[in-house]
């Protein structure tokens, strides 16, 4: 059962749900991004508590709260650590901020110009311990780099049969069906996402929800069929590579999607900073996104 506190909060709160969730292959570039060249860690376990404690440092940043930062996604190692002490979920509960956990074992090789996510045996038993901590929700990701319908199709019910084991552990399921901002094909990749989307949607039950993460569309509303479908909690846009202002300014066009960025939110933040200079930083980041993702523009049809 959904903690419905947590899922009022997702569905209509004022904010945005940062992505913490950098895992085994990208902690090292997420390390660098603040500051921490490779070389400074001896071993896995070092390069992991290295990137706990920035993780740490943001979540205890005055600035990171449920005000403007409804939730964050966690990297299942995050999950299992601590925060001051307390578990890492309940030290983002106790902040107003919702627990969310990345699922997925990475991708696959690229086939029909798509990669769905690797098998993921053991995901019962993660599920299980994250619904524990107090984990209010999971997110899984896949990669769509071409507009081919077979294999966006697979993508997509790869992503829906994850999300019927996940509301039946009793989580909400952020399906990430990522369109690569770079792929030559991205609008036609976006129209046939939306397509099957739609289909997958309408299928499920009608006391059934998930959240949606999107790549920003092409062209811009594209996406309201989702924001508005009653099967959709809340339809989040990942930043995809786009640097913060480009991000914001693109999501600032797309009516109902709030963000849930990972580098596009820590860009700017150094391992060297001062607490002050480290706050004042991700306040202006946080401040950015915020508004992206509550004030809209409005654009010309």
């Amino acid at each position: 059962m959904l903690d419905q506190v947590q899922k009022q909060k997702i569905a209509t709160g004022e904010g945005f749900i940062a992505a913490l969730d950098q895992s085994g292959g990208s902690t090292p570039k997420a390390l660098k991004g603040y500051g921490i060249e490779e070389g400074a860690w001896g071993s896995d376990e070092e390069m992991f508590g290295l990137i706990h404690a920035m993780r740490s440092r943001i979540i205890t940043s005055p600035v990171f709260t449920g005000d403007k930062v409804l939730g964050a996604i966690l990297f299942e190692r995050t999950m299992d650590g601590t925060v001051d002490g307390k578990p890492t979920p309940q030290a983002l509960i106790e902040r107003g901020v919702v627990p969310f956990i990345k699922i997925d074992k990475g991708l696959e090789d690229e086939a029909n110009g798509v990669q769905v996510m690797k098998p993921n045996p053991d995901l019962d038993v993660l599920l299980h311990r994250a619904k524990a901590l107090g984990v209010f929700g999971t997110k899984e990701r896949s990669v769509i780099n071409l507009a081919n319908r077979d294999g966006i199709a697979a993508v997509v019910k790869q992503q829906f049969e994850i999300g019927q084991q996940v509301l039946a552990a009793g989580l909400m399921p952020i399906i990430e069906p990522e369109v690569n901002i770079k792929s030559p094909e991205r609008a036609e990749a976006d129209a046939i996402l939306l397509d099957e989307l739609v289909k997958a949607l309408d299928a499920l039950p009608a006391d059934q929800q998930v959240m949606l993460k999107l790549s920003l569309p092409v062209q811009p509303g594209l996406f309201d069929p989702l924001v508005d479908h009653p099967r959709v909690l809340r339809v989040v846009a990942l930043s995809g590579g786009f640097a913060r202002p480009e991000a914001c300014v693109e999501l600032a066009k797309n009516r109902g999607i709030i963000a849930s960025f990972s580098r596009a939110l820590l860009n700017d933040l150094r391992h060297q900073m001062s607490d002050d200079e480290f706050n004042a930083s991700l306040g202006e980041a946080i401040d950015e996104i915020h508004g992206a993702s509550v004030a809209k523009t409005a654009v010309a049809a």
